[in-house]
């Protein structure tokens, strides 16, 4: 079966940087109070998320490997256009492409290419409603995650407990960074069941530029 985390990771990337997002956590992490009043939150997370129409972003990917107590880095480019257009980018220390364009995504891997209908798959499904649910300021009346929002001075800490069962197959939580000033996300961690993990931090953010059409040709 075909391994589909990196294909899950760009799709989450979208509803990471698209919008903000609630969550679960097992004990409130150091430095964060809960925040008091969820629905002034919600009032305002759907409101600035609808404010988005492209990012365009540097990352750094950090992925850890339990198995082999291994720290893996990689930089690269990212973009988005409202609501379903997105573009991942590796420079270093690989070159690999991922374009999600409505129902497709092009995947490139150095001379390999290739497209996959997102619909031809019951787990993309279910990441493009979620996916819906943040553009359209709405996921956190989803009932695809448990769900819980801590803050501190400058940030909001949110962590998603998927229940679904194909989405615990791939991840066990997801944790993400928020900034006050703008709602928009600094990092996001994805924890596997294996005990991997991976965190991409996103730099020199620029909300609603111009982005051509065509970075995101298929």
């Amino acid at each position: 079966m075909r391994d589909v985390r990196p294909y899950l990771f760009a799709m989450l990337l979208v509803l990471v940087l698209a919008s903000g997002i609630s969550l679960t956590l097992q004990a409130q992490p150091p430095g964060y109070t809960v925040v008091k009043n969820l629905s002034a939150f919600q009032e305002r997370f759907q409101k600035e998320s609808a404010k988005v129409e492209t990012i365009e972003s540097s990352f750094k990917q950090n992925k850890i490997l339990l198995a082999l107590t291994e720290e893996i880095s990689a930089t690269g480019r990212f973009w988005f256009k409202r609501t379903d257009r997105v573009k991942i980018e590796y420079k270093k220390p690989f070159t690999y492409t991922m374009v999600l364009n409505g129902d497709k995504m092009l995947v490139r891997d150095g001379q390999k290419e290739g497209q996959i209908n997102v619909r031809s798959n019951k787990l993309f499904q279910q990441v493009n409603r979620i996916m819906i649910d943040c553009v359209q300021g709405t996921i956190l009346q989803s009932k695809d995650f448990d769900s819980r929002v801590f803050e501190n001075e400058k940030m909001f800490l949110l962590e998603l407990t998927p229940k679904a069962k194909a989405l615990r197959e791939f991840f066990q939580t997801i944790i993400l960074t928020v900034d006050k000033k703008d709602y928009s996300a600094n990092a996001i961690e994805m924890n596997e069941p294996s005990g991997d993990k991976t965190t991409i931090s996103f730099l020199n953010k620029k909300i609603n530029g111009a982005i051509d059409d065509a970075v995101f040709a298929l």
